[in-house]
């Protein structure tokens, strides 16, 4: 029986900044500061030890019998890899685990791994001993977190950067790649040797956040991890087409659109494109085909950071933010003042509303404009 009298239990709410207006103009008037401020910190990374938190969280999951695992929302390859690897583990020990999303299993990641996300509203919160939030933080978890009764322990797993939310156990340090590399070194402290299909969970996770080890969080650990999980059997070149290389003429000819708005602001280095819900739908494409525009856009030599709006269900507008280490632009720091957040090099916000064209460029307004 899991009995959290050895815990300290406090909790904050994650606070939501709304913001209804969003001009391109607003962002490239940050770039100056924002270049100058990150051009006078470089300090060198040093990770958290999480010894200590690894045998309470083995201690957890040891004690309780059933255990809910959180996903973030519009979940990602790396909180899908972290929360599958858990539960594959989980259940390899006589757990009951469900995975809750407020969103759907990626229909593209159903080739790898045969699983579903529960919304949680189909499930019954008090009947879990534990929940564990990998990669849900503050996105998701923290509308659940309210819900829960005070005998439930929390744990929270991130790798995200200026998270106020509070559990049982913490795990969070954005000097990490990723979420699956905290899972990886939760599950070798604890002796646990990984299977094949754990391995491949943890690698898609790794590489996705990594960009296949070409980002700037690529450290000599990541790679040690990723070695290892290959040689446990995850199929790493199948991964690397799956979320990176195979791509569906749909996903193609919305990157074409994308790619045909793009515009540079070359005073400020801002390359910026916009994506309809009406883009996607004349494409035939997924919303998952949008991820990789930031990515492609940040390569261009001209650009300093790059930002895609893209529209989202519910009447919500997403901005995604990327940068490359050598520009110096922490791009968290406007994401930050548009109530989201992320690292300094990949970062994201939503606004509610709509994208309309304007004679000043893009511009996001309230959806009943």
């Amino acid at each position: 029986m899991l009995s959290k009298s050895f815990l300290l239990k406090s909790s904050k709410k994650q606070g939501i900044n709304d913001t209804y207006v969003l001009c391109i103009q607003r962002i490239v008037s940050q770039i100056p500061h924002l270049i100058q401020e990150e051009a006078k910190r470089k300090p060198l990374p040093i990770m958290r030890d999480f010894s200590k938190e690894w045998k309470t969280l083995r201690y957890v999951t040891d004690n309780a019998s059933r255990v809910l695992l959180f996903a973030h929302s519009r979940p990602d390859p790396d909180t899908v890899g972290a929360n599958i690897a858990l539960k594959y583990f989980l259940e390899q020990t006589g757990k009951k685990v469900d995975i809750g999303c407020f969103d759907a299993f990626p229909q593209n990641l159903h080739s790898l791994f045969e699983a579903e996300f529960l919304h949680p509203d189909l499930l019954n919160l008090d009947s879990y001993d534990a929940i564990i939030a990998c990669d849900s933080v503050d996105r998701g978890f923290d509308k659940v977190l309210p819900r829960l009764k005070s005998e439930t322990v929390t744990v929270l797993i991130d790798h995200h950067p200026d998270i106020s939310l509070s559990g049982d156990v913490v795990i969070i340090d954005p000097e990490y790649s990723s979420s699956s590399e905290l899972v990886y070194l939760f599950l070798q402290s604890a002796g646990v040797t990984p299977t094949k299909p754990i391995a491949t969970a943890l690698l898609l996770g790794l590489m996705f956040d990594t960009g296949a080890f070409q980002h700037a969080n690529v450290t000599a650990q990541v790679m040690r991890i990723a070695s290892e999980l290959m040689q446990y059997g995850a199929p790493a070149n199948k991964i690397a087409e799956l979320i990176f290389s195979k791509k569906k003429v749909a996903a193609l000819k919305l990157w074409g659109k994308a790619f045909e708005r793009a515009r540079l602001h070359p005073h400020s280095g801002l390359l910026t494109t916009i994506i309809t819900q009406q883009d996607v739908d004349e494409c035939e494409a997924m919303v998952d085909d949008i991820y990789q525009v930031t990515t492609i856009l940040s390569a261009v030599p001209e650009a300093k950071y790059v930002l895609v709006l893209s529209e989202r269900d519910g009447g919500m507008v997403r901005g995604s933010l990327r940068s490359l280490e050598h520009h110096a632009v922490d791009v968290s720091a406007i994401a930050k003042t548009l109530g989201g957040g992320g690292h300094k090099l990949a970062s994201g916000f939503e606004v509610p509303g709509k994208i309309i064209e304007t004679d000043y460029g893009w511009q996001v307004i309230p959806k009943s404009l």
